[in-house]
């Protein structure tokens, strides 16, 4: 209650402070006001300083009478140029010939000074009795224009301040009957709720500490007395619930681990089918033998899955760079052209600058495996597979397209499934796609590491999103 009671008390503090913020804003269009007419009063000021500057300068034409009104002339046109912030839609005319005036002005001070300087007292002294009509007008014109702003800001003006004072007076007393109000009220509220709730909390630790032989009785009948009979109950109830989520979190945590290791056993048993080394070995020594015999183009196969091999020789938990994975692409990609021929058409579209990401090991071949399995191998003309790497502003985006039949969205999440590993039997890496995505989420900490885009006849086109630095 004295909680709720200081909030109350803040709120109508902040509705003074608002009042008086909102009366000083008021405050500070009258000084916009008075600005406005100080403005415009110099404007005429300045006008006739300038021609009594430049009169002086006629009588005795010095340097420094000549340096005073190059200063006044130099006010005068600077005035000039600064009243353009008075302009209103009631003055816009006004304003507009004020200006034109002080520039005429100004114009004509400066043709007198120099027939002045030629000598020419004549026209000297024409255009000096023009710059001192203009400056009549100018006098005129000002004049018209504070009329005008007093007519526009006078009442509102004083209809504000009177306002403003009325809500500053009705804020103050307010706030002070209100605050009174809540410190009596708070008092004797908090007193008849403070008594008993301090007696709960000493029986509360008691409980808390394993004391249970001092009975709660606060001897009322509220709430409060409720509260105390299903403590007991409500501590031990929440302690078995901890326990149960604990002992569950535990569990799940073992069953993730468990599962973990065993995907991570069925992937080394996989690679295990086969002496790797002595298969290294030997294709090595076909691709040498080949070559000597003259066969380049089964020397270059047989060295391209000599090159797959090696990098399948790898831990899954190596980090490797974009740049490797897309060296090894290369090779299988070399592969499959000698098995397609002009079936295959393989288009990239590479930023080399963004090559230099770390990303698990084996993540764009099996994404290619798919667009061979699914799209190129079925279709009697072949496809074209497009390999894109771009930047995006906070990812880099890897992108395997092909040109196939598409997939519906059984399909899809037949490709998605913990099941799909199935459909890779007999191809090289034996790695799903559901795969390479645990990995990758594992690898950089985020959910959303992968996107697809497919309808069926319109192709496939898998984008894995890459965050730049986030590695785990």
């Amino acid at each position: 209650m004295m909680m709720l009671s200081i909030l109350i008390w803040v709120i109508m503090a902040i509705i003074w402070l608002s009042m008086s913020i909102y009366n000083q804003r008021t405050v500070e269009k009258y000084n916009e006001i008075l600005q406005r007419y100080m403005q415009m009063n110099q404007a005429s000021q300045l006008s006739q300083q300038s021609l009594t500057t430049l009169n002086k300068y006629r009588m005795s034409p010095t340097l420094e009478s000549m340096n005073q009104y190059l200063s006044d002339i130099s006010s005068l046109l600077r005035t000039k140029t600064e009243m353009s912030w008075l302009r209103n839609t009631s003055n816009t005319m006004l304003l507009n010939n004020l200006q034109n005036m002080l520039e005429s002005q100004a114009e004509a001070m400066d043709l007198a000074v120099r027939f002045q300087k030629d000598n020419d007292e004549e026209n000297a002294a024409k255009q000096f009795d023009e710059a001192s009509n203009i400056s009549k007008y100018i006098s005129e014109a000002t004049l018209t224009l504070i009329s005008g702003e007093q007519n526009t800001y006078d009442a509102f003006y004083r209809k504000i301040i009177k306002r403003s004072e009325n809500i500053k007076n009705m804020g103050l007393w307010t706030l002070a009957l209100v605050s009174l109000l809540l410190l009596l009220f708070s008092y004797r509220f908090v007193d008849s709720v403070t008594q008993p709730l301090l007696k709960l909390t000493l029986s509360a630790r008691e409980l808390s500490r394993g004391n249970f032989k001092n009975p709660i009785d606060l001897g009322n009948n509220d709430e409060i007395s409720f509260l105390a009979i299903t403590l007991e109950s409500m501590r031990l109830k929440i302690g078995h619930f901890i326990d149960d989520i604990q002992s569950k979190a535990q569990l799940e945590y073992d069953l993730h681990r468990h599962k973990l290791m065993l995907k991570e056993s069925e992937l080394k048993s996989l690679q295990s089918q086969i002496n790797p080394h002595f298969l290294f070995n030997t294709l090595n020594m076909l691709s040498k033998e080949a070559y000597l015999a003259g066969a380049d183009k089964t020397s270059e196969l047989i060295s391209s899955v000599a090159g797959m091999l090696r990098y399948n020789l790898r831990k899954l938990d190596s980090r490797v760079s974009l740049k490797d994975e897309l060296e090894v692409l290369e090779e299988y990609l070399t592969i499959q052209k000698a098995r397609f021929g002009d079936r295959l058409h393989v288009i990239r579209e590479i930023d080399e600058s963004l090559l230099g990401i770390e990303l698990p090991i084996l993540v764009l071949q099996p994404l290619a495996e798919n667009a061979f399995i699914y799209a190129i191998e079925p279709a009697e003309e072949g496809g074209t597979l497009t390999i894109r790497v771009k930047q995006e502003e906070r990812h880099i985006l890897v992108q395997v397209q092909d040109t196939g039949q598409g997939m519906d969205g059984e399909q899809l999440h037949k490709l998605l499934s913990h099941t799909e590993n199935s459909v890779y039997k007999g191809h090289s890496t034996g790695l799903g796609i559901w795969n390479v995505i645990h990995r990758l989420q594992l690898f950089y900490g985020v959910e959303e590491v992968i996107e697809i885009e497919s309808h069926p006849g319109a192709g496939t086109c898998i984008t894995l999103k890459l965050p730049r630095g986030q590695a785990i």
